[in-house]
């Protein structure tokens, strides 16, 4: 004769709660084979397979739902599968999604420790930057690129007038770079502006005292317009406002 097991038996060698077994009883997903003569549930071997099998479903986050279809099917090895693959699609989704909430707190936590002076209302700085921050990266890519080629012909001009004596070479470097520098500097100076870190006032300096400004990667000390505020200033991409009022 086979082994029977209690509802707190089958429960235990489960590794879940009692109640738990009685929930997918109820769901109809784990009906007891036997009932004693106190009506008391009862499982079999097979049941106790069906169980584990319930379970390691469960684990892998595939819903009660889809388990009960699954055992509902007279062939449930068709679906698996497809239930499978679907649960590891969402899976990798929901990973994703963490993810990104994982990348955004962790440069929030960034952002925060460049502020000299944190408040709430300094949240409002923090997502106007991240939200910016894609366009504010290209936007220095874009200058870097443009620059290695002026970068290229200066290196190129000392290195022959070091050893060969074509002096030449460097006023033609000049003639570029000056040019280039003046280009790239009116195109820097359009595409940014800056948020008060007292009155979080986003705002543009003058191209006189942004030029000139004491700076950092990701600040300059500059003056608000708005509350007459100087200090760091946190550096933002500039919307089409912020430069229509330059």
């Amino acid at each position: 004769m086979s082994n029977l097991y209690t509802t707190g038996e089958i429960a235990k060698l489960c590794g879940v709660s009692v109640r738990t077994v009685q929930y997918y009883d109820g769901r109809g997903i784990l009906i007891p084979s036997e009932l004693s003569e106190g009506g008391r549930r009862l499982y079999t071997e097979e049941d106790l397979r069906r169980m584990r099998i319930i379970c390691f479903l469960r684990e892998t986050g595939l819903p009660i739902n889809s388990i009960s279809a699954l055992f509902a099917e007279e062939k449930p090895e068709n679906i698996i599968s497809i239930l499978l693959e679907q649960q590891e699609q969402s899976l990798r989704e929901q990973l994703l999604e963490c993810q990104s909430k994982l990348d955004l707190v962790e440069g929030i936590k960034r952002e925060v420790k460049d502020l000299e002076h944190f408040s709430v209302e300094s949240i409002g700085d923090i997502a106007h930057v991240m939200k910016q921050k894609n366009k504010l990266y290209k936007m220095r890519w874009n200058m870097i690129l443009s620059g290695i080629p002026v970068t290229a012909l200066q290196w190129v001009s000392i290195i022959l007038w070091i050893t060969n004596g074509l002096w030449w070479l460097f006023p033609i470097w000049a003639c570029v770079a000056i040019p280039w520098g003046i280009a790239v500097s009116i195109y820097y100076y359009r595409h940014v502006a800056y948020i008060c870190p007292e009155c979080h006032k986003v705002f543009k300096p003058t191209f006189k005292e942004m030029f000139w400004a004491y700076h950092t990667p990701k600040m300059r000390r500059l003056t608000c317009p708005a509350c007459a505020h100087k200090g760091l200033c946190v550096e933002v991409y500039a919307e089409k406002e912020d430069t229509a009022n330059a």
